[in-house]
């Protein structure tokens, strides 16, 4: 074939075709039907993406605890977080969503959402037949979820060795179905707290700090493993496997972006594209620094750096930055992260100094760097006293809720093995089974 005539050809089909495509620009910008279902989908597919990453986290806390815990109770906690994650699954379809977005069907208005199980779009729904200024309810609903199972996740690490499966299980039914969507209701639902002008992009104190409430009155109830406290001084309990732990870190990262990234809640604009990837870079930013400030810290007070530090130093600085990812500059993102990272390292032997006993530092990195990151965002909205107000009532309210619950499974179902099983390790005593069946206990 000559070619020498195919690129006058082609010139002469482009501007033929030109005028049209403009015709077609134009009659999308004046009827808006066109541009309102790319929104749309592409808001849809955000939520998507966002939530299948925020998923991923959960093999992150999963392998982050197997790594930190010894390796006698490594089986006990996988099965922990697999189980978690899926009752999570259920009771949030059986009345959480609703209890957290009850849109104009509120129980109590503002304060008390409604009880009903989640119902998705029929089957090949069409433009006509649903709401196009969002996202679909199947994308929203999988997205939330994500959140509301890490919220648990967190309680996991805390509570790890020396609490039975079934009465834990228990308490994330109450978790998941109720205290969590009750107090994030009062933000994201449109509750009390949203009106009065509180703020938490994508839930410092609404996911992480919460989580940490429940995990320490669940630490107050339950008491410090055995031999942890002992003639006045802290006794470390090394984790079984670093390499995992710091796997179970660099996940949790990476499920991050989504976690605070598809919190930007659209993606139908050039605006909203670019606030996502602002989000992402400042999200990781702060991470960085949080492990930075933790790696210089441990090296200046201890003489050595402690890897275990490093690692929740990363992830305060992550839990700190996801109230507000995106107004902060990439600089304002490294200082939130850094006094995240700092926190870290001055809160864990505090903790331990009240005898509190959380085996995966969880309490340090999502309940005081969460509130550490939710009181920052009134440097950029001003607003100091919503922000302590809602940190005061989603705590009040968690911890409270929380040990009334753990007290109650004290009671009735008991929380801890005999000193015997603890002692040979949850894996045997609770499970039948060895995470490392060839290798010694450790």
């Amino acid at each position: 074939m000559n070619t020498k005539f195919l690129l006058p050809l082609a010139a002469v089909a482009a501007s033929v075709a030109l005028p049209s495509m403009g015709l077609a620009q134009d009659a999308t910008v004046a009827t808006g039907e066109p541009a309102l279902h790319t929104s749309y989908i592409l808001t849809t597919l955000l939520f998507l993406m966002g939530g299948f990453l925020v998923f991923w986290m959960a093999a992150g806390f999963a392998m982050l605890e197997a790594g930190l815990v010894r390796s006698k109770n490594v089986t006990m906690q996988l099965t922990k977080n697999i189980a978690l994650f899926s009752l999570a699954a259920i009771m949030y379809w059986l009345v959480g969503f609703n209890l957290m977005y009850p849109g104009d069907g509120w129980s109590i208005g503002g304060w008390l959402g409604a009880f009903a199980p989640t119902s998705l779009e029929p089957v090949g729904v069409s433009p006509e037949d649903t709401a196009l200024d969002y996202a679909s309810v199947g994308s929203d609903f999988f997205f939330q979820l994500m959140f509301c199972a890490t919220t648990a996740s967190i309680v996991s690490g805390t509570l790890a060795e020396r609490i039975k499966l079934w009465p834990f299980l228990v308490f994330v039914v109450v978790l998941t179905g109720f205290i969590y969507p009750i107090e994030a209701s009062w933000q994201w639902g449109g509750g009390w707290l949203s009106e009065m002008g509180f703020s938490d992009f994508a839930g410092s104190t609404l996911v992480h700090a919460a989580g940490g409430f429940a995990a320490l009155a669940g630490a107050i109830v339950l008491g410090p493993r055995l031999g942890k406290f002992k003639d006045g001084k802290t006794n470390p309990m090394p984790g079984s496997n670093l390499a995992l732990a710091t796997l179970g870190t660099f996940i949790l990262w990476l499920g991050w972006f989504g976690f605070n990234g598809g919190s930007q809640l659209a993606m139908g604009t050039v605006g909203d594209v670019a606030d996502v990837s602002r989000i992402f870079a400042n999200t990781n930013m702060a991470a960085a620094a949080g492990a930075v400030a933790a790696l210089i810290l441990t090296q200046v007070l201890y003489g050595k750096v402690d890897l275990t530090m490093v690692l929740n130093g990363a992830l305060a600085g992550l839990v700190s930055i996801t109230a507000e990812p995106l107004a902060p500059s990439l600089f304002g993102a490294l200082l939130t992260g850094a006094v995240g990272g700092v926190i870290v390292v001055f809160a864990v032997p505090m903790l331990d100094k009240m005898k509190i006993d959380d085996v995966v530092g969880a309490i340090p990195v999502h309940l005081v760097a969460g509130i550490w990151g939710t009181l920052a965002v009134a440097f950029y909205t001003g607003n100091w006293g919503a922000q302590i107000i809602g940190i005061v009532a989603i705590g009040a309210f968690v911890f409270v809720t929380s040990l009334i619950v753990w007290i109650i499974l004290k009671g009735i179902m008991g929380l801890r093995p005999s000193e015997e099983d603890e002692i040979r390790g949850l894996d045997v005593a609770e499970l039948g089974m060895e995470a490392y069946p060839d290798f010694t206990k450790g």
